[in-house]
């Protein structure tokens, strides 16, 4: 018998247009995402007087650091700022996927009673609120969180979207593996965290961005319920700092520089990179898992 190998058909030329025509369109798209990036970049090492005449700009006519020397000025508050937001991050995405995945993981076995009722309660709270002022004293009397970690890490523990993404997931592993697993004798925890949980690792990578960007980017909670300067996380404290690059407050603070280096305009840009930088470098990691969790949770009823 003659041994049937695989001819791979040689690619037309029309073909080879529709693909380079492809390429050409996607790197376009793909620079044009890229340009505020790189822009941002370049023009927080641009002096103050070039931003003022001459605008924000790919290429400055001369590089200074003047924006980041104003912003390392107080490294050690920005080194505290670091470690309070990268503490609430790593907390706050550890409780809040061991919390949902253990909710969807609820909501998506058909032997428990009452989930349709539970997951209509979890989905009336994306209609309505009780507001800023009973979260105010809910967290402030209430809880006792008053200039306290806990009351930037609480407030967004747990998402109904997350939760029903991380259900909507559950629902496609297999009934076989915990029928199975249970006449083996296993229990509902152990059955969770050593058969659900490592199979659920795209909708876990996916969720666990969304909740590591919203705590990065947490200042919100910061300016409601938090008073020490050392308990601020970092979006925070440059947001103060920004707010605070002006001449008044400096002559305040007994401090003398001149007031055409003042990098008020620079240290934005200079700002928003020290705060992307290290986020930025999550998002290769669960890049492969993000588009499968997010496709999941989107079909599956």
């Amino acid at each position: 018998m003659e041994k049937i190998t695989d001819v791979k058909k040689p690619i037309g030329k029309d073909e080879l247009r529709l693909r380079f025509l492809f390429y050409i369109i996607i790197g376009a798209f793909a620079l044009i995402c890229l340009f505020p990036f790189l822009l941002m970049i370049s023009s927080s090492f641009m002096s103050e007087k070039e931003i003022i005449t001459e605008g924000y700009k790919l290429i400055p006519k001369k590089i200074s650091f003047s924006a980041y020397q104003f912003l390392f000025r107080n490294s050690a508050n920005l080194l505290s700022a670091y470690r309070v937001t990268i503490t609430i991050a790593v907390v706050g995405t550890a409780l809040g996927l061991f919390l949902m995945s253990m909710a969807g993981y609820v909501l998506c076995r058909n032997d428990f009673k009452y989930k349709n009722q539970i997951s209509f309660f979890i989905y009336f709270t994306t209609l309505f609120s009780g507001g800023l002022i009973p979260s105010y004293i809910l967290m402030v009397n209430g809880l006792g969180l008053k200039d306290s970690l806990w009351a930037m890490i609480l407030p967004g523990l747990m998402s109904p979207w997350s939760i029903f993404l991380m259900r909507n997931f559950m629902k496609a592993i297999p009934d076989s593996l915990y029928e199975s697993a249970s006449i083996d004798g296993a229990g509902d925890f152990y059955i969770y965290w050593k058969i659900f949980m490592p199979l659920a690792k795209p909708s876990l990578a996916t969720i666990g961005l969304f909740l590591t960007l919203g705590y990065w980017n947490e200042w919100y909670n910061a300016m409601l319920y938090i008073q020490s300067t050392a308990k601020y996380p970092l979006q925070y404290f440059l947001q103060r700092i920004v707010s605070q690059a002006n001449v008044q407050l400096l002559v305040q603070q007994g401090l003398s520089i001149n007031t055409s280096d003042l990098p008020s305009e620079s240290i934005k840009m200079a700002t928003a990179v020290v705060a992307i930088g290290p986020i930025i470098l999550v998002y290769p990691f669960v890049q492969k898992y993000f588009v499968s969790g997010l496709t999941v949770g989107a079909v599956k009823g």
